[in-house]
């Protein structure tokens, strides 16, 4: 499971950041409002306060060993390109940045991020996903291109093992995480389980939402219910 930084905690961080806990994987969550930190506090694997700007603050907090830092920032630019280079420069693989503006997403790519994240873009993006794979329930893009999705199990996957199904190879996806909801008996009010980081042995079965991250292309090519 990948790790990610998540940096800039408004509406657009928060609920980044959120999703991907919720999907299982490990979240550092850093803003320069101690509220906003203590929003997150209990979603996230670590959540802290501090300059994004600080190299070695980010340092301390082992923002240098993530795979994915996501800069949210979206009110500082001059914050927001500062701490993609120092991001860059600290050697994080990829560094995901959102622009309030074309310009700026411009400025962004040319100065290291390894995508952009437009939020003037989003919606229609995610109208378009909907529409091109209706068993996308919901998806939500981590950078161009490259998104995190909840999809109906296709009968295809059912009865049979993430080993055999073999996503990664066959699909290019990732499973991070199962949603499987199991009748309650008699009067007994059903329950929804969370398999999260599930194994190759983990079989899926009829009912199942699949949290999935990959290519919007890989998405959208997977079999339909």
């Amino acid at each position: 499971m990948e790790r990610f930084a998540i940096i800039g905690l408004g509406l657009f961080g928060k609920s980044l950041a959120t999703r991907l806990a919720e999907a299982g994987a490990e979240v550092i969550a850093i803003d320069k409002s101690r509220d906003l930190v203590d929003d997150v506090r209990d979603i996230v694997a670590v959540a802290v306060s501090l300059d994004s700007t600080d190299e070695q603050a980010l340092i301390a907090q082992g923002v240098d060993k993530v795979d994915v830092a996501v800069v949210g920032i979206g009110t500082h630019f001059e914050s927001s390109a500062l701490t993609t280079v120092i991001l860059k420069q600290l050697g994080v693989p990829r560094v995901i940045s959102r622009a309030t503006s074309r310009i700026r997403a411009d400025i962004l790519t040319r100065i290291g991020a390894d995508g952009v994240i437009s939020p003037e873009e989003e919606s229609a993006e995610r109208w378009a996903g909907r529409l091109l794979a209706p068993s996308v329930l919901e998806r939500f893009a981590i950078a161009e291109g490259f998104s995190l999705a909840q999809v109906t199990a296709p009968r295809d996957f059912w009865n049979k093992t993430l080993a055999e199904l073999d996503l990664s190879k066959k699909h290019k996806v990732l499973a991070v995480a199962i949603r499987r909801t199991t009748p309650g008996e008699g009067d007994a009010v059903a329950r929804e389980t969370v398999i999260s980081a599930p194994g190759p042995d983990t079989a899926i079965r009829e009912g199942d939402l699949m949290v999935v991250i990959g290519p919007d292309a890989a998405i959208a090519a997977l079999p339909q219910s």
